[in-house]
């Protein structure tokens, strides 16, 4: 067979819709300076859709940075791998400053937080070694253990008692092997809400030798007292053995870094290779993530507005009977019962009727006959909008119930 014909017929759960859904449902065009209200398809939308936590995508000081990296560096500036041609003070402040905050001896900056998660796993583990994972963890710990070469036991989402037998499966098996344990887990899951266990996975180290690798993309700057993450909000940062954060949430901007000892992170920047062999990360980024650091570090205000337009949100969503889940952050779901067609049609009267723009979770990430509207609050988002939003889900909802969506038809979105 050819294997364009192949492919061709082989689109995913996803991208066999897409006749219908691109454009509309799948890469949606969000046009207008970034903020809680945008266009979209010629109208003015409320929307819950953009991983800009603080704020500080439109900030006028990293605004400001931005235009003068640029002014000073250019595009190009470095020109090559940070290993070879492309290393800078600059880079290498940010990695000094980073450290400092997370709690860690240093850090190593990634070009992209979703490469770079997939080369922290694959230079980490051998073939010898035993990882042991969370059964929701992200696509980039997937793709990172495909690479792995040598067993992978999962456990149960938050199940403390199965990570305690997988690690006794793994400790077993790493002794035949001659072997290391990593285990992987997320400090705030993306989709639900929830926090890692991370204290009660460090305690197991009094039980079974292991690091500790976490993937803390939600977590820097939303969590803990200063935002320095999950592990600072739970009180172990030394106990994460290995600490991974984005660029694309809170820092409104592009890459990531992993944090750990001297030792280990020198290790990284010699064996990373989605790093090795990559352009480094532009100076304009560099210096705007510099600024972006420094209000994430000294603007406390920024984070405790997050919050409280995060449970203004969820306590008017359980008031009104929604099913908000387990979340105790500021990641918010809604789950709904209905099926695919239903689902479209909810999302097309929110954006069309009522004015907001959130995205739509189903099958194959959450369980048929599921529907997930997932709301990312930010410190841009106001009382009002909160409001709007409580009031349109409740009606949406109430249609939903009724079968208002049921004779919905597959719709056409050109």
């Amino acid at each position: 067979m050819d294997i364009f014909e192949k492919v061709a017929k082989r689109m995913g759960p996803i991208g066999e819709h897409y006749e219908w859904s691109h454009g509309y449902f799948s890469f949606p065009r969000l046009e207008g300076e970034i903020a809680p209200h945008m266009n979209f398809r010629g109208k003015k939308l409320l929307v819950w859709s953009l991983n800009n936590y603080l704020g500080l995508a439109n900030h006028p000081e990293v605004r400001k940075a931005d235009e003068q990296g640029a002014a000073d560096f250019g595009m190009a500036y470095p020109m090559g791998a940070r290993m070879m041609s492309g290393n800078t003070k600059y880079h290498e402040q940010l990695e000094q400053e980073l450290a400092a905050f997370v709690g860690k001896e240093d850090a190593f900056v990634l070009n992209y937080g979703y490469q770079g998660m997939v080369s922290i796993i694959d230079a980490l583990v051998d073939r010898k070694d035993v990882v042991v994972y969370d059964g929701e963890s992200h696509a980039c710990i997937i793709d990172g253990l495909r690479l792995h070469m040598g067993k992978r036991f999962v456990y149960k989402h938050n199940n403390i008692e199965d990570c305690r037998k997988q690690l006794e499966r793994a400790t077993k098996l790493a002794e035949t092997t001659g072997g290391g344990i990593l285990v992987i887990t997320e400090g705030v899951f993306g989709m639900s809400g929830a926090q890692g266990k991370l204290k009660e996975i460090i305690d197991l180290k009094k039980d079974f030798n292991f690091r500790l690798l976490i993937d803390d993309a939600h977590g820097f700057g939303t969590m803990g007292p200063t935002g320095a993450g999950t592990h600072e909000a739970q009180n172990c940062i030394d106990g994460v053995d290995v600490y991974f954060g984005t660029f694309a949430k809170s820092m409104a901007g592009i890459g990531g870094f992993v944090a750990s000892t001297k030792e280990l992170t020198n290790y990284f920047r010699y064996n990373l290779r989605s790093q090795t062999y990559a352009k480094a990360l532009p100076m304009p980024m560099v210096i705007g993530l510099l600024k972006r650091l420094e209000l994430l570090k000294n603007n406390p205000e920024l984070r405790e507005k997050l919050w409280k337009v995060a449970t203004t949100l969820q306590k008017g969503l359980t008031a009104r009977g929604f099913d908000i889940g387990v979340t105790d952050t500021v990641v918010t779901p809604v789950f709904l019962k209905g099926e695919l067609l239903e689902a479209t049609a909810l999302t097309m009267d929110l954006r069309e009727n009522y004015g907001i723009f959130c995205s739509i979770v189903v099958y194959p990430v959450i369980p048929k006959g599921m529907i997930e509207l997932r709301l990312i609050p930010t410190a841009v988002h106001s009382m009002e909008d909160v409001q709007q939003t409580l009031d349109a889900f409740s009606e949406v909802s109430d249609k939903l119930k009724n079968g208002h969506y049921k004779e919905a038809k597959i719709p056409t979105t050109s």
